[in-house]
């Protein structure tokens, strides 16, 4: 357990520094087809369905791997 906790702490803080020095690596994250994205003059609406999508399946993937 305390190494899956140290693994994704390092993860966080990759994608954190990446977030920060590069964040145009992470430009098309949110604005995939498929990504509701609802507009009007007073109200926004954004439901990032297939980003989510593709989180969780390389996610799954991930702990698959390391588990085995």
């Amino acid at each position: 357990m305390s190494r899956w906790l140290i693994i994704t702490g390092l993860v966080l803080i990759v994608v954190g520094i990446a977030l920060h020095f590069a964040p145009w690596l992470f430009n098309w994250f949110g604005r995939l087809p498929g990504d509701i994205r609802i507009e009007s003059s007073r109200t926004r609406f954004y439901f990032p369905i297939v980003s989510m999508i593709i989180v969780s399946l390389i996610l799954s993937l991930l702990v698959n791997f390391f588990r085995r």
